[in-house]
């Protein structure tokens, strides 16, 4: 019924650039969280940045400073701008999406397949 398909990872050197996108698709009726989540195999998942459907955002204490998540509404689309990567930040990160779809106009949690992000030192 929906999809999230995210872009933009990649390797990137210390210091480095990267801007991750995550475009929602399929029946939606309306879409209001949006945010990327960081996960390693096998291991917990942990919220890296949300964005309302108003545009209030909120960022976990490692990223704030160095990163900046904005959506476009009309593309259904959210982007997180990543500066100043570490290699900490070296991850797969996770689309997430709070989305009410037309068939039973209730809101559930969406998740993307993930796209990795690898900084080097």
């Amino acid at each position: 019924q929906v999809q999230l398909v995210e872009s933009g990872g990649g390797s990137v050197q210390a210091g480095g650039s990267l801007r991750l996108s995550c475009v929602a698709s399929g029946n939606i009726w309306s879409l209001n969280h949006m945010g990327f989540w960081r996960q390693a195999p096998g291991k917990q998942r942990y919220l890296v940045a949300e964005i309302s459907s108003d545009g209030t955002t909120n960022y976990a204490d490692s990223v704030k400073g160095r990163f900046s998540i904005s959506r476009d509404n009309a593309k259904n689309t959210v982007y997180l701008q990543m500066n100043s990567l570490k290699p900490e930040d070296t991850d797969v990160y996770v689309c997430n999406a709070e989305i009410a779809t037309r068939s039973d106009y209730q809101t559930h949690n969406w998740w993307g397949k993930g796209t990795l992000v690898t900084v080097s030192s």
